[in-house]
């Protein structure tokens, strides 16, 4: 516990010494964004009740996979998960990641649409937002898009407030740009919840957690590095979903998870393609340590203290800042991948808790591109301002989601 504490108290001083105004804090929305994530992650992680909660939303992941497996199957064959027309000699082998798993991300953003358009998202969204303003004393505006972000995405959620973001402070729209880097879009929920199912207990209930908890973590850390100075912005009505009916609330999502399938396709394909690309170069170099340098390697070594301070044992400090490093640089896809495939004992079930909680947000370079581009699309009058506070953004993203996993490793010590 006092390992994680220092950890926390350590990402704190770092997000104040980044900070525009140091000596200015906030701190009514400190305490109440840090009494809210603590309390949230408490109530997720200890309440006994909770816990039929946790099942029947991994009963719901494996509903969604099982329909999903059976529209692959149907379009793709054997390819997509269906009966193969020959004698299958390794199981595993039959497994394809672009047919089988990541078509998740059509369904889920096709049923997303639909729930917008019956109303229910944006009354979830909206109850999360008076969360966040009463405790954190936030400007509705910025409440909502905060909110937005723990389920839509960080390009989707300020659609919600688009004809607010020209009169926005600047503080509250680098705040949004933090939260919308530390959450993850509700389409991509199921698929990392699948991806963890067979090493982590209740994957989508950890998951679902993760993304809630890590909205007033960021605004804590945005508060910090950039504070407010100005009268919060107010306006907390939601726009409609412009889809005329649900069937086309259901053709327009299907679109739009469509182009989303492509980009995480085409992502991972480059990232990996890089990754070994850079592994080829490193081996050119002489051993180190008896063992080739391979990227993986090197981002242990540069990651290892700070998975220490998360509350990981140093003993498995180096496999864990390994995976940190890959979900910073590549993304998090790629590092919930790469701990599923870790031996059964290099990494303790605490250890994989933690990780679970502090890798799982947008927070890497690729993405801050896209929100970069999202943004000043959304809003071209503040293309500077916006371009401006990008690797900030990425910075504070980075602090809260770790942030997040040393409130977890305190709350998984008790």
């Amino acid at each position: 516990m006092l390992q994680s504490l220092l950890g926390l108290v350590t990402l704190l001083a770092a997000a104040m010494a980044l900070s525009e105004r140091r000596g200015t804090i906030p701190w009514r929305l400190v305490l109440g964004g840090l009494g809210l994530q603590a309390a949230i992650a408490a109530f997720m992680l200890k309440a006994p009740f909770l816990r039929g909660i946790f099942m029947a939303l991994n009963a719901v992941v494996a509903a969604m996979d099982a329909a999903t497996r059976a529209g692959t199957a149907f379009v793709f064959g054997y390819l997509g998960g269906g009966p193969a027309p020959f004698a299958v000699t390794d199981a595993d082998a039959g497994f394809i990641l672009g047919f089988q798993a990541l078509p998740l991300v059509i369904v889920i953003a096709a049923l997303t649409a639909l729930l917008y358009y019956w109303k229910i998202l944006p009354r979830v969204v909206r109850g999360f937002s008076l969360v966040l303003e009463k405790t954190m004393g936030i400007g509705g505006v910025l409440g909502v898009g905060a909110g937005g972000c723990i389920f839509l995405g960080m390009i989707e959620a300020p659609l919600l407030i688009r004809p607010y973001m020209v009169r926005m402070t600047r503080s509250e729209l680098f705040a949004m740009m933090a939260t919308g880097m530390s959450c993850i879009a509700g389409t991509m929920l199921m698929l990392y919840a699948s991806a963890l199912k067979a090493v982590l207990p209740d994957s989508l209930g950890h998951i679902l957690t993760a993304s809630v908890i890590h909205a007033p973590a960021a605004l804590v850390v945005a508060a910090l590095m950039l504070p407010e100075t100005k009268e919060p912005t107010l306006g907390r009505k939601l726009p409609d979903s412009s889809a005329s009916g649900a069937m086309d609330a259901v053709v327009s999502g299907t679109a739009d998870g469509l182009r989303l399938f492509w980009s995480i396709l085409a992502t991972l394909l480059v990232f990996v393609a890089l990754v070994k690309l850079a592994n080829i170069l490193l081996a050119v170099l002489p051993d180190v340590a008896g063992a080739p340098l391979t990227l993986e390697r090197m981002l242990g070594v540069v990651m290892a203290p700070v998975a220490w301070l998360l509350g990981i044992p140093w003993a498995e400090a180096a496999t864990a800042g390994s995976l940190l490093g890959t979900k910073v640089v590549l993304n998090e896809f790629i590092a919930f991948m790469e701990m599923a495939k870790l031996p059964a004992g290099a990494l303790s079930q605490h250890s994989r808790l933690i990780l679970t909680y502090a890798m799982c947000s947008f927070a890497n370079l690729g993405s801050v591109g896209i929100l970069l581009a999202g943004l000043t699309s959304l809003c071209p009058e503040r293309k500077d301002e916006i371009t401006a506070l990008g690797g900030r953004a990425l910075i504070a993203g980075v602090l809260a989601s770790l942030m997040t996993g040393t409130v977890v490793g305190i709350l998984a010590s008790f």
